[in-house]
């Protein structure tokens, strides 16, 4: 991320930015292993909608890292709405369903993502304007 696409970018919105892609392929390898690999599943049983949103994370997560990386303003928005989203639904699934009581692993990764998603809709609007390139460096 020193050259190219980012020459010009302070190396704090770079790290930012890396720390966030970083995430998002995390994320893209927790949700295909989910997938596919069995014992990996949540154990607990999802209703449909929620096992497909968790399903579709295998898309999401990386096409939010690849657009972060492309320096894509897009990637601000669809990382920032797969982080709460993904927030969200790890709250339903671990407070709602879950009937286990206190601090389980699964409540300990919602508090994770939920600190990822506020720190990177908090930090969207700064880093915005490092998305936005002039036109004649739009390739």
């Amino acid at each position: 991320m020193g050259t190219g696409r980012w020459r010009g970018v302070p190396l704090r919105a770079r790290l930012v930015v890396s720390a966030a892609v970083l995430v998002f392929a995390y994320g893209t390898v927790v949700h295909v292993l989910q997938v596919f690999v069995p014992g990996l599943r949540p154990p607990l049983a999802l209703p449909g909608w929620l096992a497909v949103y968790f399903g579709s994370l295998t898309l999401w997560d990386p096409l939010a890292a690849l657009l972060l990386a492309a320096r894509r303003p897009a990637g601000l928005a669809l990382g920032c709405a797969v982080l709460v989203t993904d927030a969200a639904a790890n709250g339903y699934a671990n407070y709602v369903l879950d009937p286990a009581g206190g601090v389980t692993p699964g409540r300990i990764g919602q508090a994770v993502i939920t600190a990822l998603a506020v720190a990177l809709v908090a930090l969207t609007a700064w880093l915005a304007r490092w998305f936005a390139r002039p036109a004649t460096q739009r390739h």
